[in-house]
């Protein structure tokens, strides 16, 4: 039953989401198509202004996978793991997410060819994928494009976030796939 109500509320949520934006938009005489049209125009604009910072925060990532420090990482959060019944196998993910979304998507197809879209492993680093933010990858390119560089409580709101969202997806993925 649970299951149901989830998919077919995931089949739903992104178009109502638009149509209610459209719906809101037209009572209030706002001109949609002109304002899609010059949001689309600054967004490209800001992504010229963002690449320096997106070069900068790929290289650091690349450090970081190419240095050894992620197997690291994971070889000392498998116990963790382990005690909340997290597969191992999931914790690049884990790591990786809050820092590139290109990295965890390409981790995230690794995992897929390594162990089945429709395996736990699977759907657990997919619904992870969907339940958290590339924390830091906002913080360096977005802050810096707009010039804000005191962040202050935005990387530890940015982190918990992220791993409240990694533990929420291993309890969603735990009751739905029982």
């Amino acid at each position: 039953m649970i299951k149901e109500i989830a998919e077919t509320l995931s089949i739903l949520a992104i178009p109502l989401i638009i149509l209610g934006f459209v719906v809101h938009a037209t009572r209030k005489k706002v001109p949609v198509y002109e304002s899609f049209v010059a949001g689309a125009k600054g967004g490209f604009e800001v992504a010229i202004k963002i690449i320096p910072y997106l070069v900068a925060m790929l290289v650091a990532i690349g450090i970081f996978r190419a240095s050894g420090a992620m197997h690291i990482l994971v070889s000392a959060l498998s116990p963790i793991a382990h005690l909340i019944g997290m597969p191992p196998e999931v914790l690049p993910m884990a790591i990786l997410r809050p820092l590139s979304g290109s990295g965890s998507l390409g981790l995230m197809t690794d995992i897929m060819k390594k162990y089945g879209p429709d395996s736990f492993i699977g759907i657990l680093v997919s619904t992870m994928y969907g339940s958290s933010e590339t924390t830091f990858y906002v913080i360096a390119v977005y802050f810096g494009a707009v010039n804000i560089y005191r962040t202050r409580h935005a990387v530890a709101a940015g982190l918990i976030a992220d791993v409240v969202g990694m533990l929420g997806a291993l309890l969603i993925c735990r009751i739905l796939l029982r």
